[in-house]
């Protein structure tokens, strides 16, 4: 028994973070004219004790939907696909204008501003969360 209590021991110790303890607020998408692409924004609240890790996001209203992060390197801005994001213990994460955010390539017709999109947030746990995402204009309105 002894042996079983230890394997069951180490999988615990294992597991990944769970994301349920993950909590999305602000949730918005600017869509822009012209099929541009749609910027997404909002907040990620992890309340638990450990990082849980994002890996990726979908949603109908998109093509395709990646993660993208802004930095200014020299003067100029990069925007690079982040295949994972992490979500400190008992932190806020913001994805926001010229930083973390949703790059909705191919948006369909349900982007436009005054609807609601939902998006699945994905985690390395294998959890998925699904989030309306207010859609408003190039203003933010």
């Amino acid at each position: 028994m002894r042996k079983l209590e230890i394997v069951i021991a180490a999988l615990l110790i294992a597991a990944p973070a769970s994301a349920a303890t993950v909590t999305v607020k602000h949730a918005w998408f600017r869509a822009l004219p012209a099929k541009l692409p749609a910027g997404g924004y909002f907040t990620l609240h992890n309340s638990g004790s450990q990082t849980v890790t994002l890996t990726g996001a979908e949603s109908s209203a998109c093509g395709m939907l990646m993660i993208h992060k802004t930095e200014n390197k020299n003067g100029t801005g990069m925007m690079m696909d982040m295949p994972t994001v992490p979500v400190p213990a008992g932190s806020d994460l913001k994805f926001a204008p010229g930083g973390y955010h949703l790059m909705c390539m191919d948006p369909t017709p349900a982007m436009k501003p005054g609807e609601t999109v939902s998006v699945t947030l994905a985690f390395a746990d294998g959890t998925k969360t699904h989030v309306p995402f207010a859609v408003k204009n190039a203003k933010g309105q």
